[in-house]
């Protein structure tokens, strides 16, 4: 027979409070308190968290304190990656997060589900659904990233949105429920290039 954090990560029904699940979490919640009480001067000892709180994560990863997950083991995150202040990661089921993201203040990642039925609801049982971001992503502040979402690459989501349903590479989208906007073309690339010789001018 599967055990509850087998059955956690294949999406199936199961219940939170078995022990080896309980372990995690606590894990997680030590090493997040930690790293939420380390300091700009202390990028080592930060670095180290990051190491051991995540699945794998490559460099140039930077959280803004306060940071919080639940396990941090089920999570993924590729190389620069920003958050800015007060990311959630609710990583009930596999998030994988792709190169070159950034995330606005508030940004939260939720993999978890609860049964709409209110009496298997109210047997503890509950579910997760994986969430896939790809590489040169940005979201908005106070995106919220629901069960079971992909997110394409070179993708923008307006802030404040509610990302219900995939979306694909190359556009911005936005809104809740989030719903694309339209595609990120040449014109944005030679705004953002006469932009980049400006700055670079003065």
């Amino acid at each position: 027979m599967r055990s509850q954090k087998e059955k956690m990560l294949s999406g199936d029904l199961y219940i939170a409070n078995d022990p080896e699940i309980a372990h995690d979490f606590k894990k997680a919640k030590r090493l997040v308190r930690s790293y939420n009480q380390t300091t700009e001067e202390e990028p080592q000892k930060r670095q180290s968290i990051i190491d051991d709180l995540f699945k794998k994560s490559g460099s140039g990863i930077h959280l803004e304190p306060p940071f919080y997950t639940d396990y941090g083991s089920n999570t993924v995150i590729g190389d620069n990656f920003y958050s800015n202040y007060e990311c959630i990661i609710i990583d009930t089921a596999n998030v994988k997060i792709g190169n070159n993201v950034m995330f606005g203040p508030r940004v939260g990642l939720y993999t978890a589900g609860h049964p709409i039925d209110s009496l298997i609801r109210n047997e503890h049982l509950e579910y997760g659904k994986p969430i896939t971001i790809g590489n040169d992503v940005w979201l908005g502040g106070n995106v919220v990233v629901n069960p079971g979402i992909t997110i394409g690459n070179n993708v923008v989501i307006g802030s404040g949105s509610i990302v219900t349903r995939d979306i694909p590479d190359g556009v911005i989208a936005v809104g809740n429920p989030c719903r694309i906007l339209r595609k990120i073309n040449q014109q944005d690339h030679d705004y953002w290039e006469l932009e980049k010789k400006k700055y670079y001018e003065n």
